[in-house]
């Protein structure tokens, strides 16, 4: 098992962490989807053979939320 943390812009309430988290537990080889809305960060545990950080990331994107680095 994998894990990523993403930085993300617009997450500003508790709804748009449920629906980040619904949105890409989805995901083919998702296992856990964590949203920390103070620190803006979105932890992925996943199976790399099964799926790609650039597809969790297009998934969180196409919600209207802009993936950044520090």
């Amino acid at each position: 098992m994998e894990k990523i943390l993403l930085n993300v812009n617009g997450m500003s309430c508790e709804h748009c962490a449920k629906s980040i988290v619904k949105e890409v537990n989805t995901l083919p080889g998702v296992f856990n989807v964590t949203v920390d809305l103070k620190a803006k960060t979105v932890l992925v545990e996943y199976n790399s053979t099964l799926i790609t950080t650039k597809a969790i990331e297009e998934k969180i994107e196409e919600q209207g939320y802009d993936i950044y680095t520090c």
